[in-house]
């Protein structure tokens, strides 16, 4: 039996308003998916001021979606999402076939009738709202997907490239900043470096997906965990035609990191970019000026027992 590894997130979302808020429209995308190496054993939202109904239902991507709407004045708004999931060690991305070949295969072929995997992939081939097809992301990645390579090891590649060329900084951008500026500058967060690595795999022809989730971390050898200092945690994961049309394999593959995703990393779900699985988005009515405040907690399950997580 494969070892089994329980967590605990809670994600907190705090917004203030200088003025009241008479309508408000909220999405949020919290809830764990259940793959084949997770499951999600409960899952919990609690807002203030309390909503009316909170509707659940899947989106296009098969992530599950609560919605909820506030009709009445406020100056605040508590979002915070409690959730236990279990892991299991996931099997290891294998050389399979060559990128050349996997871009040809998903490429557009006027008539053919697509396996239902490979058609669910091919959402994932072209430009969206943060992922730019262009000539410099084709040339970036040459240097990694060098002829007959395998899709995983030229995956390996370019993860590793971007892993150590570009500087992990929080200050140098913002959720709106474009994916040729981080280009440019090499600098970035998870986010960025996502759209950046899913950018130069949609340029050569590779279907490739934003996926949204958690990152266990550790704290320095002899202090404690800090509670709320987390935060959400992105990557991408990348499509591999099976051979002669059969179904295909995901690659997950972590930029900011430079490794294979496995049982550290918690998925919420995935889209074509950050807009698509943003954790809480929604318009309102109102509010003035406002703040948000976000506090994530990633606790192994022996030490999230009996813990009291709300900030």
């Amino acid at each position: 039996m494969s070892e089994r590894f329980v967590y605990r997130i809670h994600h907190q979302t705090t917004y203030q308003y200088s003025l009241p808020v008479r309508l408000s429209h909220q999405v949020l995308h919290l809830t764990p998916r259940e793959l084949p190496w997770q499951q999600c054993l409960s899952h919990t939202v609690n807002v203030l001021p309390a909503p009316q109904l909170v509707r659940s239902y899947e989106d296009n991507f098969g992530n599950v979606i609560k919605a909820f709407s506030l009709d009445t004045d406020h100056t605040s708004l508590d979002v915070q999402a409690d959730s236990w999931v279990a892991l299991t060690p996931r099997p290891q991305p294998q050389p399979g076939m060559q990128w050349e070949e996997a871009a040809t295969v998903m490429a557009y072929h006027g008539g053919r009738i697509m396996a239902p995997g490979m058609l669910e992939a091919s959402n994932f081939l072209f430009e969206s709202s943060h992922v730019r097809i262009k000539r410099e992301f084709i040339r970036y990645a040459a240097e990694c997907f060098s002829p007959g390579l395998s899709v995983v090891e030229g995956v390996r590649a370019l993860m590793m490239r971007i892993h150590e060329e570009f500087a992990f900084d929080p200050a140098a951008t913002t959720v709106s900043t474009p994916v040729t500026e981080v280009f440019v500058n090499r600098r970035g967060v998870c986010q960025d470096f996502a759209h950046l690595m899913l950018s130069c795999l949609r340029s050569i022809g590779l279907a490739a997906r934003y996926v949204s989730g958690y990152l266990l971390t550790e704290p320095p050898p002899g202090q404690a965990r800090l509670i709320g200092a987390d935060a959400s945690h992105a990557w991408v994961s990348v499509y591999c035609p099976g051979a002669d049309g059969s179904e295909g394999t995901w690659i997950d593959a972590d930029p900011t990191n430079g490794i294979f995703p496995d049982t550290s990393h918690i998925t919420l779900g995935w889209g074509r970019d950050f807009l698509d699985i943003s954790p809480l988005r929604g318009v309102l009515i109102g509010g003035g000026q406002q703040t948000m405040q976000v506090a994530v907690t990633v606790l192994p399950g022996e030490e999230a027992r009996g813990l009291q997580l709300s900030i």
